[in-house]
């Protein structure tokens, strides 16, 4: 036994300077071969356009988008980007559209959740049809909200103007001051099932016994909620929220189906502007630098995701 560990141990001695992250995938090197193709795959479709669009983003770049004709401008496309008053205006409209949908969504989401936990005749059928938005298609949520909105043929206007409250149909999405509220109910529509469903879930895991044993001791059914059932969803929480927040920032079925952005850029966020400025305008170069920007607030957020999950992870491996 001596003599094996021996060996052991001056194989490993024999592989000086490495670390040991490498010493673990050379251990490993028989398993990586097998997700190499994998590997290969997300290097051509993911790292090489994330390398392009970086590389992009410090050009200028004409309409055609011909390699030999882009000229180098280091980081004037960045200082366009930021002295610039539709920035700050889409900036502005991106922070309300994502913290609008994300904080009411959850809000929402929880208060059906806790609805829902309770026993009652239909609850499976009412969990069914909350669902409903959440996998109906984005596109044709789209177009049907946008039918619904209409000014002159929408429902919600013909049932206001039947009611008597208004004397004619008003314009949701195409009043500046009400575009964003109306996009932002329809995204809370269809994403706080999601929200709920998590929810859920994270109840489930909540200890029967707990609760019982605080309601003998005298415990309100608001203190049993704040100090028994909420810890327990405390990291399902920031992590429904973390996946919320990422889903809306990056949003753009929704704002680019109804509006376009319009009017007036009062509906554009950062996604649709990038988007109208490769696509409609070709500006491919400042394009890309918005791309960057985006890019670099998205694995911000990533980060405290991953940091999210691997505190639940330590946690319920320490139980």
């Amino acid at each position: 036994m001596t003599i094996v560990t021996g060996k052991a141990e001056a194989r490993r001695k024999s592989q000086p300077g490495r670390s040991g992250a490498l010493r673990n995938i050379w251990t490993h090197r028989a398993d990586y071969a097998y997700v190499l193709p994998a590997i290969a795959v997300m290097l051509v479709v993911i790292a090489y356009p994330i390398y392009y669009t970086i590389e992009l983003s410090f050009y200028k770049t004409p309409p055609g988008l011909q390699l030999r004709d882009k000229t180098f401008i280091g980081f004037d496309n960045y200082t366009t980007i930021l002295t610039s008053d539709v920035f700050w205006k889409v900036t502005w409209n991106t922070l309300i559209w994502t913290f609008g949908s994300t904080f009411i969504s959850f809000v929402l989401g929880f208060a059906t959740a806790l609805a829902l936990h309770r026993d009652f005749v239909g609850r499976g059928v009412l969990r069914a049809i909350l669902i409903i938005p959440w996998v109906i298609s984005a596109v044709a949520a789209s177009y049907i909200w946008k039918w619904i909105y209409h000014s002159d043929f929408g429902i919600i206007g013909a049932v206001l103007v039947g009611l008597g409250l208004t004397d004619r149909p008003p314009n949701f999405i195409d009043n500046v001051s009400t575009v964003l509220p109306s996009l932002i109910v329809v995204n809370i529509w269809r994403e706080f099932p999601f929200a709920m469903i998590m929810m859920m879930a994270g109840l489930q895991t909540v200890p029967e016994q707990l609760l019982r044993a605080a309601k003998v001791d005298g415990a309100s059914a608001w203190q049993r909620f704040w100090h028994v059932t909420f810890p327990h969803l405390r990291n399902v929480s920031v992590v429904t929220i973390l996946l919320l927040a990422v889903a809306n920032f990056n949003s753009f079925i929704i704002p680019w189906i109804m509006t376009a952005g319009g009017p007036s850029n009062a509906s554009h966020i950062w996604i649709t502007h990038i988007y109208e400025l490769a696509f409609g305008r070709q500006r491919w170069g400042v394009a890309s630098a918005y791309s960057v920007l985006l890019f670099l607030i998205l694995m911000t957020l990533g980060y405290f995701y991953v940091r999210a999950l691997s505190g639940n992870e330590r946690k319920e491996g320490s139980t």
